[in-house]
């Protein structure tokens, strides 16, 4: 229910930001502004996102817990979603996901309201197959004679008898 009050609130909103802003300063100048801002939030969340995935590299090869760095990846991703959205509001939400305290907010909020049950990281425990009553525990087997290496075989994959 509340995504669908977010779907119509979010562009009722930004209609009437439209209409206000239009108004004061003019069509022209609220749509470079538009522009403006979308320019401005590409560059910003390029550089954030590059920060970002240069931490979550690092947390990789330090084998540090990757979580923070993918919630700051993922939300620098909306946020540039949101900037390149039109709109003032989704454009004043966008940058303040880009200002990193308001992201460790959002992250100590979340970490608040999520219960991690269990958390592994490498293999884990070796699972292994039941033994069966099928298993052959001895085998035998017949060499097979192979032609002598020559100029018919050059490989070094055929048998050299000298070698037995």
């Amino acid at each position: 229910m509340w995504l669908f009050v977010l779907f119509v609130a979010v562009p009722l909103i930004e209609i009437a930001l439209f209409i206000q802003v239009g108004g004061a300063i003019g069509l022209w100048p609220t749509l470079a502004v538009v522009v403006l801002t979308a320019l401005l939030g590409t560059t910003l969340v390029r550089s954030q996102g590059l920060q970002a995935m240069n931490d979550l590299r690092g947390s990789f090869s330090e084998l540090r817990d990757p979580s923070e760095a993918l919630a700051h990846g993922a939300m620098i991703l909306f946020s540039g979603a949101l900037l390149l959205t039109p709109g003032f509001f989704t454009d004043a939400v966008g940058f303040a996901l880009l200002i990193p305290p308001i992201r460790l907010a959002i992250m100590r909020y979340a970490k608040s309201r999520i219960n991690v049950q269990k958390f592994e990281m490498g293999a884990g425990p070796q699972r292994r197959q039941p033994a069966s009553d099928q298993t052959i525990d001895t085998a035998e087997y017949t060499d097979l004679d192979v032609a002598e290496p020559g100029p018919s075989s050059p490989s070094g994959w055929t048998k050299d008898p000298s070698r037995d």
